[in-house]
C-alpha cells in the first residue's frame, strides 16, 4: 500500500436525495473503519435539492465532486474513482444505510479470496424483504422469458425456470452469484482499471448487470455475502419503484426520462453481449419485448 492509499474507497453518487444522503453519510461515519483506513467521495449528479451544500456543511470529510450537468450513474462513478485512493472500491447508492460491519467485515472477505472480483451483501427493504435485484443471474432469452411470463413464480424452487433471481439458493451462506447491483458493489480496484471501470454507453439502468458480465468473462467469482445487512430504499433518484414512493417523488420529467433510458439499456446490453449468440430470429422476439415492455412503462409514468 502507497504512502496516500487507502484500503477502501467508498463511492456515492447523488442525485436529489438530500435527506436520504446525509443518513447514507452518517451510517457510513458511524461504521467500523476497515484496517488501513477508508475514503468517501461523493459524485453529485447537478442535484438542485441542496445536496452539494449539505454535504460540504456537514461532511467537510469527504470528497465531494459536484458536477454542473447530470453524468448518469456510470460516468458519474467513473469520475469518483478517478480520485479514489482505495485499493479496493464500494460503489453505494445514496439511498442507503450501512450497519456497523458493512464495511470492515466484506473488505476482509474479499482481501482473503483474490479469485473474487465483486461482491455484495444482503439489501433489505425498510419493509423486511430481501431486494431482489441484489441477487440475479444473466438475462438471458430464457431467463428473461420465464421472468416476465411469471414461470419463475409458479415454479420459486426450481433452477430451470428461477434463473433471473435465483430463488432456490441458500440466502444464508455465501455464495457465487452472477449478478449483483450497482446499489453495493464492493471490488478491487486493480480489476476496476483492467476492465476499463463502468461502461458509460450506460445512463442509468443496465451498467450494473454489463460490468458483472465483464467480471465474470474475466474470470472472476462474483458473490453474495449475506452476514451484514444494508437498507436499501431502492429508486429514490429515479422515482421508478413502489419501495421508495413515499419518501422520493422526482418530477414526472425524470420518471419518464429514467424509464426510457432502462429500455435502452435492456436493447445496449442484448445486443453488446447476447446477439451474436443466438439466432436472429431470438434477438428479434426479444428486443420486440424489450421494446413493448418500455412502451407500457412509460405511458404509466406519462399519465401518471
Amino acid at each position: 500500500m502507497s504512502v496516500n492509499s487507502v484500503a477502501l474507497s467508498v463511492i456515492v453518487v447523488s442525485y436529489n436525495t438530500r435527506q436520504l444522503l446525509d443518513d447514507c453519510l452518517a451510517s457510513l461515519v458511524r461504521a467500523n473503519m476497515p484496517e488501513g483506513g477508508m475514503e468517501i467521495i461523493v459524485v453529485d449528479n447537478a442535484s438542485t435539492d441542496g445536496s452539494p451544500e449539505m454535504v460540504a456543511e456537514k461532511y467537510p470529510q469527504v470528497c465531494l465532486i459536484a458536477s454542473d450537468e447530470n453524468l448518469g450513474f456510470a460516468a458519474a462513478n467513473n469520475r469518483g474513482t478517478a480520485v479514489a485512493h482505495g485499493e479496493y472500491l464500494l460503489f453505494l447508492n445514496s439511498d442507503t444505510r450501512v450497519s456497523v460491519d458493512a464495511l470492515a467485515q466484506p473488505l476482509a472477505y474479499l482481501q482473503q479470496h483474490p479469485e473474487v472480483g465483486a461482491l455484495t451483501v444482503r439489501l433489505m427493504y425498510p419493509n423486511g424483504q430481501r431486494d431482489p435485484d441484489n441477487h440475479r443471474g444473466f438475462p438471458t432469452p430464457w431467463n428473461a422469458f420465464c421472468h416476465f411470463s411469471g414461470l419463475n413464480r409458479l415454479f420459486p424452487g426450481a433452477p430451470l425456470f428461477n434463473g433471473y433471481f435465483q430463488s432456490w439458493q441458500d440466502f444464508s451462506q455465501t455464495h457465487t452469484v452472477d449478478v449483483i447491483a450497482g446499489s453495493y458493489m464492493m471490488m478491487p480496484a486493480k480489476l476496476f482499471h483492467e476492465l476499463g471501470g463502468w461502461d458509460e454507453t450506460y445512463f442509468f439502468y443496465g451498467e450494473d448487470i454489463d460490468f458483472c458480465y465483464r467480471i465474470r468473462q474475466a474470470g472472476y467469482q462474483i458473490v453474495y455475502y449475506p452476514h451484514v445487512e444494508v437498507l436499501h430504499y431502492k429508486g429514490a433518484s429515479s422515482g421508478l419503484r413502489k419501495e421508495s414512493a413515499e419518501i422520493a417523488r422526482p418530477p414526472r420529467e425524470t420518471r419518464i426520462k429514467v424509464a426510457e433510458e432502462s429500455v435502452r439499456a435492456m436493447k445496449v446490453f442484448y445486443r453488446k453481449f447476447y446477439s451474436q449468440k443466438y439466432p436472429r430470429v431470438v434477438t428479434a422476439l426479444v428486443l420486440a419485448g424489450i421494446q413493448v415492455r418500455g412502451w407500457m412503462r412509460i405511458m404509466r409514468h406519462r399519465m401518471s
